[in-house]
């Protein structure tokens, strides 16, 4: 099992465009074989803050993920709306 959290930091000002992204991608995702969960989070002390925090079957569900259609489209236009760069982690689980 994988985890990963994604923090995207939006300029307010791009909020309500970036709004539709996120949901698509949150739909086409959520479809996706070996996702058992992706979430997107705000953080109420700063609204510049979205993190998504998901979970996947491995890695190679992971990797397809990170291939497909709605993600290689939709990341791009909202690291066009960012004010940061995408901070990624990806986790394996402590054994």
């Amino acid at each position: 099992m994988i985890k990963v959290i994604a923090e995207n930091r939006i300029k307010p000002e791009n909020a309500k465009a970036v709004a539709p992204l996120f949901r698509e991608i949150i739909a086409a995702t959520r479809k996706e074989e070996g996702c058992i969960e992706y979430r997107l989070f705000t953080d109420p002390k700063n609204p510049e803050i979205y993190t998504f925090i998901e979970e996947w079957a491995g890695q190679a569900a992971l990797d397809k993920h990170m291939a497909a259609e709605h993600f290689t489209r939709i990341i791009p236009k909202i690291g066009e709306l960012s004010s940061k760069p995408l901070s990624v982690q990806v986790l394996e689980e402590f054994k």
